[in-house]
């Protein structure tokens, strides 16, 4: 064990020595990166269920993922970061605690926001994705899971997460009339604004930021981050783990070029098309 220790310690000495030559190099650049994640599969995403605020864990594929796709895609590219934004979920935490040990970077700040949270799937939480289809029909589904405005029932006391959701101490913060029963696109697109404008501020004054999110979050910031049109956003997917880079003008403030997705081609189109479908 402390052998164990002792490694763990010069591989975090090692990262934190890399860690501060790439502030000191980044210091005299005209251009700074943000590297946007989706977390790793979950315990529902792998039984198909609607999620939401349901705190789940990730899986076995879940944890994997964060550390052969997302830390070693990251690890390739040579990127390096200041600070880290998760959601108040486990299972962002996760994913971010994965890469950052792999990428031998730990002791960076993590900063847990309740604004970048999954989108409140309202009272649809816990139930199978294609059971769901089979009762109101797929164009109901993809309705609530695609549609900009249109938001799912919201969660009723009869749920089995009702009290779970609502009694989370990670959800404490939450300001008064904020926490939500159930949410669309738009209205998730809303509530994680101030803290992009946020964290944008922070790309702009050098901070090199890592956010691990959701799906819908992330779907949430391309759209801030791109300018998209709430048609446009509709069309986009986001695989678990690819990480999405985007590099910005320090001088204008203004993204320099396309999205760039770290991975195979071929497997990051495979799971776009998964993400969009409503599964079994």
């Amino acid at each position: 064990m402390n052998k164990l220790k002792a490694y763990t310690g010069r591989d975090q000495l090692h990262g934190m020595l890399k860690f501060l030559r790439g502030k000191l190099s980044n210091a005299f650049t005209k251009t700074n990166r943000l590297v946007l994640v989706r977390h790793g599969e979950s315990e529902f995403n792998l039984k198909n269920l609607f999620c939401g605020w349901h705190d789940t864990p990730l899986s076995e594929d879940g944890l994997e993922q964060s550390r052969s796709i997302a830390a070693a895609k990251l690890i390739e590219a040579k990127l390096d970061f200041d600070k880290v934004y998760c959601s108040a979920l486990v299972r962002s935490r996760q994913s971010a605690d994965v890469i950052l040990a792999e990428m031998k970077c730990s002791f960076l700040q993590v900063v847990l926001d309740w604004r970048l949270n999954e989108r409140h799937y309202g009272n649809l939480t816990g139930a199978n994705k294609r059971q769901v289809a089979n009762v109101y029909g797929e164009d109901q589904v993809q309705a609530w899971r695609r549609s900009y405005d249109e938001a799912p029932p919201p969660i009723e006391p009869s749920n089995n997460y009702y009290y779970e959701i609502l009694n989370n101490l990670a959800f404490k913060d939450i300001p008064v009339g904020q926490f939500p029963f159930s949410e669309s696109v738009g209205q998730c697109v809303d509530r994680v604004q101030p803290t992009w404008e946020q964290i944008n501020a922070e790309i702009l004054g050098g901070k090199r930021v890592l956010i691990v999110a959701h799906g819908t979050v992330a779907r949430a910031l391309v759209k801030h981050i791109e300018g998209l049109s709430n048609d446009e956003i509709l069309k986009v997917n986001v695989p678990n783990c690819v990480p999405i880079v985007y590099e910005f003008n320090l001088k204008t403030g203004q993204l320099i070029g396309d999205s760039k997705f770290l991975g195979d081609a071929k497997y990051i189109e495979e799971m776009k098309q998964k993400v969009a479908m409503i599964g079994d």
